[in-house]
């Protein structure tokens, strides 16, 4: 059964993380999926996954693949271990109103400067003086990160040498190295699942940039000291066997546990100021509802675009899509010269 009205799946902050398969079939069975390998079927309860990772040796039918897709769960086709990321699916929304405002932000330099600041000042305990620069805030950023390091390895007692690691030769790298890029592999899935879920584009960073997935560094940058840190110390304390995979299992149980998924939402609803969205206001369908309705059409407004964001005006002027607008306003010059003929309703041609 297609569902049509995305309202009625549960919520992204309700739902479980992620769930990495590798070696086995994804099939459909029962309006659910299977995965099937050698030691036997296991049903995968679609409706309230949040990700699906995809590793080495799967293989997925296309009725699996359409019912992931209408029960909103994102599809990530991954490298082993999850270290490498290939391709993606689609989100569980079709409303445009945040990827708009993400896009107007990114676009502006003093509004992309002030995400910036409350993106970096997001992650430390004590408030930035507003006259140091960007320069002096980076150069914060990476000495409260090598604290950071430097703390968890005290703590657990890991030797440590720095971040060093290189994708081609994953198993050169030391345990806590390869610990710390299986955790993050993680959190940049659930994040990647939560900026597409919530209709943000993953490719519109404002620290990072020039990536398909800057913005999905951006928010992940956000939790890596408080979670992934110094659970990957933790664990390679504990022991270098599987570790890889203790890891994975790890970031799943603690995400949970945190109700990350909610707090990304909410943290990027703030970080973006989309305290009164555009949805308030009402316009045209719901596309999440419907996701097949025709969306509006923009209808520029003779002030100044950026009144279109402030926190007592109304959202940027649209008219509805889906209609004919041959006649609408036009002079009789202009209706001449479109055959003396044009119509305000709906075009059914």
């Amino acid at each position: 059964m297609r569902i049509r009205d995305l309202h009625i799946l549960p919520k992204l902050r309700d739902g479980l993380s992620y769930l990495y398969l590798e070696h086995g079939r994804i099939e459909q069975t029962q309006k659910a999926i299977e995965f099937i390998n050698l030691e036997g079927k296991t049903l995968v309860p679609v409706a309230s996954l949040s990700v699906l990772m995809l590793g080495p040796g799967t293989s997925i039918t296309h009725e699996a693949v359409k019912t992931l897709a209408d029960n909103g769960c994102l599809i990530n086709w991954c490298g082993e271990q999850g270290v490498r990321f290939y391709a993606q699916g689609t989100g569980e929304t079709r409303q445009g109103y945040r990827l708009i405002r993400q896009a107007d932000l990114v676009s502006k330099p003093a509004k992309r400067m002030e995400v910036v600041r409350r993106m970096y000042q997001f992650r430390f305990e004590e408030d930035l003086d507003e006259g140091l620069s960007i320069e002096q805030v980076r150069g914060m950023e990476g000495a409260r990160v090598r604290r950071a390091y430097a703390e968890a390895a005290r703590r657990y007692k890991v030797l440590w040498f720095g971040r060093r690691y290189d994708r081609q030769a994953w198993g050169a790298s030391d345990p806590i190295n390869r610990a710390l890029s299986s955790a993050n592999a993680c959190l940049n899935s659930l994040c990647h699942a939560a900026i597409v879920s919530a209709g943000y584009s993953p490719g519109l960073g404002f620290i990072h940039t020039g990536k398909q997935l800057s913005f999905v560094y951006d928010v992940a940058d956000l939790y890596k000291t408080e979670l992934t840190v110094p659970l990957a110390f933790r664990l390679t304390a504990e022991s270098p066997l599987k570790l890889e995979s203790r890891v994975r299992h790890a970031c799943r149980d603690l995400f949970h546990r945190s109700g990350l998924l909610k707090r990304i939402l909410l943290d990027l609803d703030d970080l973006l100021n989309l305290t009164r969205p555009m949805e308030r206001a009402g316009l045209g369908p719901d596309f999440d509802a419907d996701p097949a309705a025709p969306g509006g059409l923009w209808n520029p407004r003779p002030e100044d675009d950026d009144a279109a964001w402030d926190e007592d005006s109304e959202a940027p002027d649209e008219v509805a899509g889906g209609e004919n607008y041959g006649g609408y306003d036009m002079g009789d010059e202009q209706a001449e010269t479109n055959g003396g003929e044009a119509s305000n309703g709906r075009d059914d041609t």
